[in-house]
C-alpha cells in the first residue's frame, strides 16, 4: 500500500560474469595491507628475537649483565638453562637465560 515493490539490479560487471582483473584489483589493497604489515611489524620483531637468542648464547663467565627485572649482577655460573648472577659481595641469585636483556661493557658495576 504505502511501499512501492523493488526490483534488484545487477551490476554491469556481475552481469557479464566479471573479469579476473577486476578480481583481482579488488584483492590489491588486502594484499598490500599484508606485505606493510610483513616489513613493517613482523620483519623487525624476528630480528631483534635473533639478536636477543645469540647474546643471550654468548654469555660468558664473569659478564656483567641486566635482567629482566632489572637487577644487575656478575654472571658466576653458567647451566644449561640457568645462570647464576651474584649482585652483591657472597649473594648469589640464580635466574633463566632468557630473563638476560642486555649485557653490559667490562667494569659497569662496581
Amino acid at each position: 500500500m504505502f511501499i512501492s515493490s523493488a526490483f534488484a539490479q545487477t551490476a554491469p560487471a556481475a552481469a557479464a560474469g566479471g573479469s579476473m582483473a577486476d578480481s583481482l584489483m579488488s584483492m590489491l589493497p588486502l594484499v598490500l595491507m599484508f606485505v606493510v604489515l610483513y616489513f613493517v611489524m613482523i620483519r623487525p620483531q624476528m630480528k631483534k628475537q635473533k639478536e636477543h637468542r645469540a647474546m643471550i648464547e654468548a654469555v660468558a663467565k664473569g659478564d656483567e649483565v641486566v635482567t629482566a627485572g632489572g637487577v644487575l649482577g656478575k654472571i658466576s655460573k653458567i647451566g644449561e638453562n640457568y645462570l647464576g648472577v651474584e649482585v652483591a659481595n657472597g649473594v648469589e641469585i640464580q635466574i633463566q637465560r632468557s630473563a638476560v636483556v642486555q649485557v653490559l661493557p667490562k667494569g659497569t658495576i662496581k
